[in-house]
C-alpha cells in the first residue's frame, strides 16, 4: 500500500498543505480496491485484526457521533470504543472532528458505519497518513525506495526471538505487500493510458478552436469562452481551494448540434461539471460524466457536428505553409518561448489538437516577430553583433552547407534518422521546460546560489577577437554538417584548444556549437558521444555555460546515459551533471527527470574499502567517484536529499567512507554534510557508524577532506550523543590540531564550528582544555573573517561555562578581543560574543577588565539591535556584569536612557526577550535608586501584562521581577490593580521547581497588600502553598511559610475587628 500511494497514487501539492489525492478515476480505483481490503480484513483474518497499531492513524472525520452505536461509548462530542488495547487506551477515539484509529478491526467497523462516506473517509485517512505502514507496524516497515529490507529483518527476528507479536507484524506485512502489489498492477492500466494536462496545452487548445469557432455553418462550435478571466500566476484559472484537486479551468462550450456544456479542465483530463448552479455564482464542480484526455476528444464524443466539420476543416488543420522552410529556424527557436516540449519531428504522432496549435503557433510567430531574434538568443547571453553575424555568415554559406549535406552521411538520431544539420540543430535546440510547471520549486532555505547570474562580457568588435575563437568557428561547420568519422575528428581537434580559456568557452557558445554538442549526445555514436562530454565536461565550469546547457535540454540527456552500458560515457555524464547542477534550476531538472535514483545507484560498486584494485575494480571506483560528486553538486536542494536517501543513498555512502583512496572519499564526505543539515541524515551519520571514519579522516594528508568531514562534525554535533561518539573515537585532539592551520581559512572554519558544538558537553570542554585548544582559540580572536570568529567566539562561549576556563581566557588576554568584537555587525557574531562577555563576567577580575573598557556600556548599546536573538543575548550577558560590578547601581544610572530602553523591551513580541529583560530588571530592581527610576517608567504594568503566560522559563524570570519590584512605594499595591497576582497563583502548579521557589517569594512580598492577600486566598494559594512549606529547598519553604503567614494574620484581623 505504500509503494502504491508513493509510486502510482496522483497527489497534488497546489495551494497549502503537504498534498491530497486528486479526483481521478485511477485514485478512485486504488481507493476502492484499499477499501474493499480493509473492510474484509476482520472477517478474513480474524486474529490479525485485533493487532493494536504502533501508532493511530489519525485523520479529521465527517462522521458524527450519531452513526456510531453498538459497542462505543458515547459522552457529548466524544466517542469511543468499548474495546481496548493492552495500555487501557481505546482502540477508536473520536474527540471533536478528528478520530484515531488503532487497529484492523475497528478501521473494517468503521467504514462499515460510514456507509455512502466511506470513500471521503479513506480519502481523508490517506491524505493525513502518507505512509500508513509505518504507523500501523513502526518505522522499521516504513515505505521506502529501491529494495525494501523490512521483510527479511522482520524473518530475520522472527526466528531469533520465537516471538508471536513479531510472527503477527509478518503476516500483516506480507498481506499489505500483497495489497501493494495488487494496486500497482491494476494502476498499470490506468497509467498506461494517462494524459496530464497543463495550462499551457489547455490555453492554445481552446485558442485553437476559438480560431475555428463562431456563427457560420462549417465552424466547429458557436462559441467557446473561460468562465472567469482572472489567471493566477502558475496559469490556472481555477480558484485555489480547487487547484488543490487538480483543476486548471472552467469552459462554457456552445456546440450547433447540443446545448451549452460546462466542462472542467483538470491535470487528469476533461470532463463534464454541473454547470452553474442556480441563483449563484458557483459552479457545481462534481463530475458528470466519464475523463478524456482532451477538450478535442470530449467534444467528438458528445457533438456529432463538431466530427463533421472538423473534416472539413483537416486542410487547414494539417497543411504545412510552403514559406515554413524559409523561417523554420526563427519560428523553432521561439518554440522555447510559447512552451512547446516537442521536436519538429515529433508533431506526426500527436493528436489533432497539438499539430493544430503548432500550425496557430507558427502563424503568430511568423506574423508578430517577422524577422526579429528570438528570446532564446537573449537567455543564453548572445550580443547583438554576434546575432547580427551569426545570420549574415549563414546566409553568405546557405549554398554551401546545403552542397556539403548533399554529399555526407548523416548520423542517426534515435527518435528519427537525420543528419545533424544546422537545421536539426536548430530543431534539438527548441526542447524546453514543462516538467517543473506545477511542482513546488521551493528549495532549502539555506541553500545560496553558488554561481549568480553575472554580466554577460562580449567583444565590441571582430577585430579583438583572439585567434581561437576564429579557430573553433572553422571547426564548427565540420560538427553541423559531417559524418560521423568528421564529427570525431572535429572534436578532437577543438580539445586541443584550451577549454579552461574564456573565449573559447563563449566562442563555442556564440557560433551554436553548444547545440551540437547537446545533440551529438541523442546519437548512436558512443565515440561522439565521448567526445562531446569531454567538452562539454571542460566548459561547463563556466556560469553562463552552465545556465545556456540547462536551457536547451543537455541535462535531460544525460540523465538517461546514466543508464548506458558503457563505463566511460556514465563517468562523463555524471561529472558534467556535477559541474552544471550547480544552481536550482538544474538541480531541480535532475531530479524531476530520475537522476538522483541513477546516480545513486552509480554508488553500487563491490569493491569498496579494497586497498589494490584490479583495472575492473578501478574503473568501477571511478563510476562511484563521478556519481559522488554529481550527488555533492544536487545535494545543496533540500528536495533532492530527501531523494537521494529514499533512493538508498546513505548505506552506500557509508560503506564508501570505508575507502582509502581520498579521490573518491572527498565527494562523498562533501555530501554527506551537505545532507547533514537534515535530522534524518545526522541520525544515519550516528546511528551507522560513520563518525568513526569521519574523525580517522580529520588526520588526512588531504586538507579539502579534513574540511569536509570537520564540517560534517559541525552539523552532526548538535546531537549529545554524536559528541559522546567524537570524543569516544579520539575526534577532539585532531580538531585541536588543526586550529594550528591558520592559513586555510576554509578548514579552520570547519575545524571552529566542530570544536564550537562538540564543547556543549562538559566532558568534551575537559579535554579540549588538556589538549590546549582554548588557548588556540584566544590566540585566533584577531584578523579572522567573520564567518570564523563567529565559531571561534561560539566556542569560548561554551567553555567559559566553567570557571577553571574563564581564567584561562583572562590570563591569556582573550577578554579586550572578545569585548572589541562587541563593536561588529554580523548578528551571529553578536550573539555568541554577548555570551561569552557574560559567561566571562561571572568572575570579578574578568568584570574589572570589561568594565575598564567599557564593556557594559557596549552590552547595553545592543538592546538597540532589531534582532531579537541579539537583544536576547545581551541582556542575558547584562545580568552577571550588575550582579560583580563594584558599584552596580552607580553604573547603570550612567547610562543615558537605559533603564527607559530596557523597559520598553518588556512590549517585546519574543518570549526569549521577555525572560532575559526580567532577569536584567531583577538585577537592577536591587539597587533602590534604580528601583525607583523603572517604577517611574512604568515597569509595573508592563510586568502585569507579561503573568498570563505558559512559558516556565518567562514564568520563572517574570515572577523574580516582580517580587524585587514589590519593594518600592505602592508597587505591591499597584500589582493587585493591574490584575498580576492570580495568574502568579497558578505558577505554583507548574512541574519546575525554580518557578515554584521564585512564584514564592513574589506571591510573599504581594501578601504584604490585604487586598492581594484576599485574591490569593480566593484563587486557592493556601493549598498550593501547604504543600511547598515541606519542600527541602529552606528559600522556598520560608517564602511559602511567610505568605501563608501574611494570609492567616489578615484573617485574625479581620475576625477580630467583626466579633471584637
Amino acid at each position: 500500500m505504500g509503494a502504491a500511494l508513493a509510486r502510482a497514487a496522483q497527489w497534488t501539492a497546489a495551494g497549502s498543505g503537504t498534498g491530497t489525492l486528486e479526483i481521478t478515476p485511477l485514485n478512485e480505483s486504488l481507493l476502492n480496491q484499499i477499501i474493499k481490503f480493509a473492510e474484509d480484513f476482520s472477517t478474513r483474518h480474524p486474529q490479525e485484526a485485533a493487532f493494536v497499531f504502533r501508532e493511530p492513524l489519525e485523520w479529521k472525520t465527517q462522521l458524527g457521533c450519531s452513526v456510531f452505536e453498538e459497542g462505543y461509548e458515547i459522552h457529548g462530542a466524544t466517542v469511543q470504543s468499548e474495546a481496548k488495547g493492552k495500555d487501557g487506551q481505546p482502540l477508536l477515539l473520536l474527540t471533536a472532528s478528528t478520530l484515531r484509529v488503532r487497529s484492523f478491526d475497528q478501521l473494517s467497523r468503521l467504514l462499515q458505519i460510514a456507509m455512502e462516506k466511506k470513500l471521503k473517509e479513506a480519502q481523508a485517512c490517506l491524505e493525513a497518513n502518507r505512509d500508513p505502514i509505518m504507523k500501523i507496524l513502526g518505522p522499521e516497515c516504513g515505505t521506502v525506495e529501491g529494495e525494501d529490507m523490512s521483510m527479511l529483518h522482520l524473518l530475520e527476528k522472527v526466528k531469533k526471538d520465537d516471538d508471536p507479536e513479531t510472527e503477527m507484524k509478518m503476516k500483516i506485512c506480507l498481506l499489505l505487500h500483497q495489497l501493494d502489489l495488487q494496486l500497482l498492477s491494476s494502476s498499470l492500466k490506468h497509467i498506461s493510458q494517462d494524459v496530464r494536462l497543463n495550462p499551457a496545452a489547455i490555453n492554445n487548445e481552446v485558442n485553437l478552436l476559438k480560431n475555428f469557432s463562431g456563427k457560420g455553418e462549417d465552424t466547429v462550435l458557436e462559441s467557446l469562452e473561460y468562465t472567469s478571466d482572472y489567471m493566477f500566476c502558475n496559469g490556472c484559472r481555477a480558484p485555489p481551494w480547487r487547484q488543490v484537486h487538480g483543476e486548471i479551468c472552467y469552459l462554457v462550450i456552445k456546440p450547433h448540434d447540443t446545448d451549452p456544456l460546462y466542462i472542467t479542465c483538470s491535470t487528469a483530463g476533461v470532463f463534464l461539471n454541473g454547470g452553474q448552479q442556480k441563483g449563484k455564482d458557483d459552479i457545481d464542480y462534481e463530475r458528470k460524466s466519464d475523463v478524456y484526455k482532451d477538450i478535442v476528444t470530449f467534444l467528438s464524443k458528445r457533438s456529432p457536428r463538431f466530427v463533421e466539420n472538423m473534416a472539413k476543416q483537416e486542410y487547414n488543420f494539417f497543411k504545412e505553409p510552403t514559406y515554413e522552410k524559409n523561417y523554420q529556424r526563427m519560428e523553432v527557436v521561439d518554440a522555447k518561448v510559447s512552451g512547446q516540449s516537442q521536436n519538429l519531428y515529433d508533431l506526426t504522432e500527436k493528436n489533432v489538437c497539438e499539430k493544430v496549435k503548432s500550425f496557430a503557433a507558427r502563424r503568430r510567430s511568423i506574423d508578430k516577430k517577422k524577422l526579429e531574434p528570438s528570446m532564446k538568443w537573449k537567455n543564453t547571453g548572445l550580443s547583438a553583433s554576434h546575432r547580427n553575424k551569426y545570420f549574415s555568415d549563414k546566409a553568405a554559406k546557405k549554398d554551401t552547407e546545403e552542397e556539403g549535406r548533399s554529399s555526407t552521411v548523416s548520423l542517426k538520431i534515435k527518435k528519427k534518422a537525420s543528419g545533424i544539420s544546422s537545421e536539426s540543430v536548430k530543431i534539438r535546440a527548441s526542447k524546453c521546460k514543462t516538467s517543473g510547471r506545477f511542482e513546488d520549486i521551493s528549495e532549502s532555505s539555506s541553500e545560496t546560489e553558488e554561481d549568480e547570474e553575472q554580466p554577460v562580457r562580449h567583444q565590441e568588435g571582430n577585430t579583438d577577437l583572439p585567434s581561437e575563437y576564429w579557430g573553433i568557428q572553422k571547426l564548427a561547420k565540420y560538427l553541423k554538417g559531417g559524418n560521423p568519422t568528421a564529427t570525431v575528428i572535429a572534436l578532437c581537434s577543438m580539445r586541443d584548444f584550451n577549454l579552461a580559456q574564456e573565449t573559447c568557452q563563449l566562442a563555442i557558445r556564440d557560433i551554436g556549437c553548444l547545440e551540437v554538442l547537446i545533440n551529438l549526445l541523442d546519437t548512436e555514436e558512443i565515440k561522439c558521444q565521448i567526445g562531446s562530454l569531454k567538452i562539454l565536461k571542460e566548459i561547463s565550469q563556466n556560469t553562463l555555460i552552465r545556465h545556456a546547457i540547462a536551457d536547451l535540454g543537455g541535462l535531460q540527456i544525460m540523465v538517461k546515459i546514466l543508464d548506458s552500458p558503457d563505463k566511460d560515457l556514465k563517468c562523463l555524464a555524471a561529472e558534467t551533471i556535477a559541474n552544471v547542477a550547480r544552481f536550482k534550476q538544474a538541480r531541480r531538472t535532475v531530479r524531476q527527470h530520475g537522476g538522483i535514483k541513477r546516480l545513486v545507484g552509480l554508488l553500487e560498486c563491490i569493491s569498496v574499502g579494497s586497498t589494490s584494485l584490479t583495472p575492473y575494480q578501478s574503473k568501477d571506483t571511478e563510476i562511484a567517484r563521478c556519481g559522488a560528486l554529481a550527488l555533492w553538486s544536487c545535494s545543496k536542494s533540500t528536495k533532492n536529499k530527501e531523494a537521494i536517501r529514499k533512493a538508498g543513498g546513505i548505506p552506500l555512502l557509508a560503506r564508501w567512507l570505508n575507502s582509502s583512496h581520498a579521490n573518491i572519499l572527498t565527494p562523498v564526505v562533501g555530501t554527506l554534510q551537505e545532507c547533514a543539515s537534515e535530522p534524518s541524515y545526522r541520525l544515519a551519520i550516528r546511528t551507522e557508524g560513520m563518525i568513526e571514519n569521519l574523525v580517522k579522516n580529520l588526520s588526512s594528508e588531504h586538507e579539502e577532506l579534513q574540511m569536509h568531514c570537520a564540517s560534517a562534525i559541525f552539523k552532526c554535533a548538535e546531537d549529545k550523543e554524536t559528541r559522546d561518539l567524537v570524543r569516544q573515537h579520539g575526534g577532539l585532539q585532531p580538531l585541536s590540531v588543526l586550529l594550528g592551520n591558520s592559513e586555510n581559512k576554509q578548514l579552520l572554519a570547519a575545524v571552529t564550528g566542530a570544536i564550537w558544538k562538540c564543547a556543549i558537553s562538559g566532558e568534551n570542554v575537559s579535554k579540549f582544555r588538556e589538549y590546549k585548544a582554548i588557548e588556540a582559540l584566544v590566540g585566533l580572536l584577531s584578523d579572522q573573517p567573520e564567518e570564523v570568529l563567529v565559531n571561534i567566539v561560539g566556542a569560548l562561549g561554551e567553555c567559559c561555562q566553567e570557571q577553571i576556563n574563564r581564567t584561562i581566557i583572562r590570563k591569556c588576554g582573550g577578554i579586550p578581543p572578545l569585548v572589541k568584537l562587541l563593536t561588529g555587525t554580523d548578528q551571529a557574531l553578536l550573539v555568541n560574543v554577548t555570551k561569552a562577555v557574560g559567561a566571562c563576567a561571572t568572575e570579578p577580575e574578568n568584570m574589572m577588565i570589561i568594565d575598564r573598557l567599557d564593556g557594559v556600556r557596549l552590552l547595553w548599546s545592543l538592546l538597540k539591535n532589531p534582532n531579537p536573538d541579539v537583544q536576547a543575548s545581551a541582556a542575558w550577558a547584562i545580568c552577571p556584569c550588575i550582579e560583580n560590578a563594584k558599584d552596580a547601581g552607580e553604573m547603570v544610572r550612567s547610562f543615558v536612557g537605559g533603564l527607559e530602553l530596557i523597559v520598553n523591551l518588556l512590549k517585546s513580541k519574543n518570549k526569549e526577550v521577555l525572560a532575559s529583560v526580567c532577569a536584567a530588571i531583577t538585577n537592577i530592581a536591587k539597587d533602590e535608586e534604580n528601583l525607583a527610576v523603572i517604577t517611574d517608567h512604568g515597569v509595573v504594568p508592563l510586568l502585569s501584562k507579561l503573568a498570563n503566560t505558559n512559558n516556565d522559563k518567562l514564568r520563572r524570570h517574570l515572577a523574580e521581577a516582580i517580587s524585587y519590584c514589590c519593594m518600592w512605594g505602592s508597587n505591591r499595591v499597584t500589582f493587585g490593580e493591574t490584575k498580576a497576582v492570580a495568574p502568579l497563583v497558578r505558577y505554583l502548579k507548574s512541574s519546575d521547581p525554580s518557578v515554584h521557589r521564585a512564584t514564592a517569594q513574589a506571591l510573599y512580598q504581594l501578601s504584604e497588600d490585604p487586598n492581594n492577600c484576599i485574591t490569593m486566598h480566593e484563587n486557592g494559594v493556601v493549598k498550593l502553598l501547604l504543600a511547598m512549606v515541606g519542600s527541602t529547598d529552606e528559600t522556598l519553604q520560608e517564602a511559602a511559610a511567610g505568605c501563608i503567614a501574611n494570609i492567616r494574620r489578615l484573617a485574625l484581623a479581620t475576625e477580630k475587628a467583626k466579633y471584637g
